[in-house]
């Protein structure tokens, strides 16, 4: 927030001087001065302009992050890019998530029942866009709906592969792209979210080597998760951080939250079981958790309850 002295400036000059001092704070930080559709002005590491014109030339980082905490963990470490599940019907977690992490670039994810028509498709992008998102992830709705955000101006990606909420269609949970059959395919995919007007996608548990095939014959921003290198590297939180119980293989675990969790859990339990012997035995409350009334108000209090009792 910049304060500025307006005595002896006009309304034109205060602009001026608010885009002077914005350019300056941007050039110090490397953030970008963004707009939302919604007015709003705010500070992005990176752009879809940017990353179109990096992709191929650096692999940037990407997770998603199943928390406010987690996302500006995330930003505190510098990750590049974050990626959100929306709810339409509970937007509550992705803008509180967007919050944390306010100038790191952020994809919504939509959920495949979001939209059932083209209309519903555009006013979910345009809420999702005024809750803080910049790119929709579209990776399961139909090539129609991603055109039509794509008509409206809305940064648009795909999703191709392994996409788990359609897996019934490649065999199941398992790589994709390793059939020629396969590989027709997921080229089509790329083609067709090229016309449809996507930016970027995701490539999902696909052979590296086939991976860096598509990566090379695409505009689009490719993200790899268990796919080999790419544009960006993709991985969940709780895979990096190592919460939970069982982590996909293309997947790396850089602490262990599971234990931690369990240690915690452990010290709830013995916590809780001290409380209660405590109460059980009398030992709690001691004089330290008591409040007093003075005897003033004590011997009142006695006469008090004397009387009603006669």
């Amino acid at each position: 927030m910049f304060v500025v002295d307006k005595t002896n400036l006009k309304s034109f000059d205060v602009i001026d001087y608010i885009f002077s001092k914005t350019r300056l704070r941007d050039k110090q930080t490397n953030l970008k001065t963004v707009v939302s559709i919604n007015g709003e002005y705010s500070t992005r590491n990176y752009t879809v302009f940017e990353l179109q014109n990096l992709k191929g030339k650096k692999q940037l980082s990407k997770t998603l992050p199943f928390t406010p905490e987690e996302a500006l963990a995330a930003e505190s470490a510098g990750i590049d890019a974050l990626n959100v599940r929306y709810n339409p019907e509970r937007p509550e977690l992705a803008v509180s998530i967007r919050q944390a992490a306010p100038q790191t670039f952020m994809t919504f994810a939509m959920p495949m029942q979001a939209a059932t028509t083209t209309s519903e498709a555009l006013s979910v992008c345009f809420d999702a866009m005024e809750c803080g998102a910049d790119s929709i992830m579209c990776g399961t709705w139909s090539l129609d709906f991603i055109e039509a955000a794509a008509k409206a101006g809305i940064p648009v990606e795909g999703h191709i592969g392994l996409v788990p909420r359609k897996s019934t269609w490649t065999g199941g949970l398992k790589a994709v792209g390793k059939t020629k059959d396969q590989i027709v395919n997921l080229y089509s995919q790329i083609r067709s979210l090229e016309n449809a007007g996507a930016w970027a996608v995701e490539v999902e548990v696909v052979p590296h080597n086939i991976t860096d095939i598509l990566a090379q014959n695409t505009k689009l921003v490719v993200t790899s998760i268990g796919s080999g290198k790419a544009d960006f590297q993709f991985l969940f939180a709780q895979d990096i951080l190592g919460d939970g119980n069982h982590f996909p293989r293309h997947s790396k675990q850089y602490a262990d939250f599971k234990k931690i969790r369990d240690e915690l859990q452990t010290q709830r339990v013995a916590a809780f079981k001290h409380y209660i012997s405590d109460v059980n035995s009398g030992l709690f409350p001691t004089e330290e958790n008591l409040v007093h009334a003075t005897n003033e108000v004590q011997e009142f209090m006695e006469k008090l309850t004397g009387g009603e009792d006669d």
